[in-house]
Parts: structure tokens; C-alpha cells; sequence
């Protein structure tokens, strides 16, 4: 079996500055930019570089992304309205398309859903705050495989958390 990889991430803090802006066109405030890169680096840190990145086409995932991304050399990048405040069901419906030489793939989307697909994975409650990674780890030798066996949650990342 092969080892699949899976960062699902919050975006990070966005601004609610411009009355009357749509939500799916709100940016990244000050401390959503700072928080970004801080992400970055703890997952490479931590040996997580993702091979591809799969995101919602909300302004505030894409701006997640564009400060994620200078730290990473991914395959691919992949941004998909059906992200936008999704589910696990809508992930495992990209999954499905996913090339079997992707071994750890970063997901970025938006609340409710977040929280409720990292739960459901890991089996344990989650809350995903702006900016979290959950970090989960499942096995198949290809992604819809591994969505049909059990996860387990190497660890949550949090940027106001201390590092160890």
C-alpha cells in the first residue's frame, strides 16, 4: 500500500473591510498574510511539501496559496468552484482525478467544511481555525482507495500555537 498525504488547510484571516463585497471576492487581511508564510514553513519543516495544491477559487484561498506557494515546488495547482464552502464529498470527488504519483496533496477551502471533512477523516472532533492545517495520513494505492480506508491525524497546525 502506498501512503497518501493529506493537508487540508484553512484560508487564512480575511478581511471584512469593504461593505457589500461578496464573500467569495473578500481578501486576506494583515494577519492572514502574516499567517501564510508561518504555515509555510512548519509544513516545511515538518518534511510536509505538498506535490500538488487543489483550492476553492475564493479570493482569500487564492491569496492563501500565492503566499504558500514561493516555499513549495508543486506539480500542480488546481482551483475549482466546487471547492468554494464545500465538504469531504466535493474533496473526494477531485480525489478521484488525482494522478497516483501524487503522495501528499494540500486542499484549501473554507468553513464548515474543513472542520467537518478533518473530523470525519480523523475520527476525532476538529475545528479548524483560519489558517490550520490538519495533517492526515491514509494508505492506497490510489486516492479514491485511500478515501475508502481509515486517516490518522499526524498533527494540527495552528500559527498562534507554539512549534515543538
Amino acid at each position: 500500500m502506498t501512503v497518501r498525504r493529506l493537508i487540508l488547510m484553512r484560508h487564512a484571516k480575511s478581511s471584512w473591510k469593504e461593505a457589500g463585497m461578496s464573500d467569495h471576492d473578500r481578501p486576506l487581511n494583515g494577519r492572514g498574510r502574516r499567517d501564510a508564510p508561518l504555515m509555510a514553513a512548519e509544513l516545511s519543516d515538518r518534511d510536509w511539501a505538498p506535490d500538488a495544491a487543489v483550492s476553492s477559487t475564493a479570493q482569500r484561498t487564492r491569496e492563501t496559496w500565492g503566499l504558500l506557494a514561493p516555499t513549495f515546488d508543486v506539480e500542480r495547482v488546481l482551483f475549482s468552484e466546487s471547492l468554494y464552502l464545500a465538504g469531504l464529498e466535493e474533496i473526494i470527488e477531485h480525489a478521484a482525478d488525482w494522478p497516483d504519483g501524487w503522495g501528499t496533496v494540500i486542499v484549501l477551502g473554507h468553513n464548515p467544511g474543513w472542520s467537518h471533512a478533518a473530523s470525519r477523516l480523523s475520527r476525532q472532533p476538529i475545528e479548524m481555525t483560519t489558517a490550520n492545517c490538519a495533517l492526515l495520513t491514509g494508505e492506497g494505492d490510489t486516492w479514491g482507495e485511500a478515501f475508502r480506508s481509515p486517516w490518522a491525524l499526524d498533527a494540527l497546525l495552528r500559527p498562534r500555537e507554539p512549534r515543538g
